[in-house]
């Protein structure tokens, strides 16, 4: 899906098999979920290839987190938005990488940190965890401290405009970055990329959305955070 993955565990009794796991089962997503093979599940189901009754368990519990973050933003988050394919990635990335977490505590994990392109997930900390800053790649805006959990951030660094107000079919651009934490990160990941997507008013949403705190930058760089983000002095241990 085209994004960097590391992985560190520091409990000495889970071996390397699990970290093996872990990865396969992230490169079994890639090949399944990825819009951009014309051969996965997704890509088909795009296509109107696969019936409703031949879809995987895996992919009705995607296409239903979809449907219910369409609904709750009131159409401004929208795996398929005006003009353009279906792309769940939003929502995969998040799952999917919350689904290896679950591997590693399966596996007796206690102190694990697994960044998937900048969205954490830890267990056992406390960890801390830088936010890029929105504007220079070599700052941090801030850095929070994560004992359990996630965070994840939606921006418009890496790949510009890519995230589309469903509402409009136009990029949204009414923040320049927003970082959520949640219990896990298929929340974290889906509420951030919502509330991107809905601009200035997403801030608050996310806001309300059980067990999140935020941290925003806005388009005219004021920065936005609820009183419950778990921040943090002293430099981060990753990139969110």
């Amino acid at each position: 899906m085209g994004f960097p993955v590391s992985l560190r565990v520091d409990d000495e009794h889970v071996g390397e098999e699990t970290a093996d796991a872990v990865f396969a089962w992230l490169r079994e997503v890639d090949e399944r979920f990825s819009p951009f093979k014309a051969g996965s599940e997704v890509s088909r189901y795009g296509r109107g290839e696969l019936p409703a009754g031949d879809l995987s368990a895996d992919l009705v519990e995607v296409l239903d987190l979809c449907e219910r973050y369409r609904l709750a933003t009131g159409g401004a988050f929208d795996a398929r938005p005006p003009g353009r394919d279906f792309d769940p990635c939003a929502i995969v990335k998040g799952w999917s990488v919350q689904r290896a977490a679950g591997l590693l505590t399966a596996a007796g994990a206690r102190r694990f940190c697994l960044n998937a392109g900048g969205d954490v997930v830890v267990g056992g900390g406390p960890w801390r965890v830088g936010v890029r800053h929105p504007e220079f790649a070599d700052k941090l805006c801030a850095v929070l401290e994560l004992t359990e959990g996630a965070v994840a951030t939606s921006a418009r660094y890496e790949r510009g405009d890519h995230i589309v107000d469903g509402r409009t079919g136009a990029p949204a651009t009414g923040l320049l970055s927003v970082s959520v934490v949640a219990p896990t990160l298929t929340v974290a990941d889906a509420v951030a990329t919502a509330a991107f997507a809905m601009g200035a008013e997403g801030v608050e949403w996310a806001a309300g959305q059980e067990g999140c705190e935020v941290y925003a930058v806005d388009a005219e760089r004021r920065v936005l955070r609820t009183p419950g983000f778990p921040t943090a002095t002293g430099a981060g241990a990753a990139a969110a």
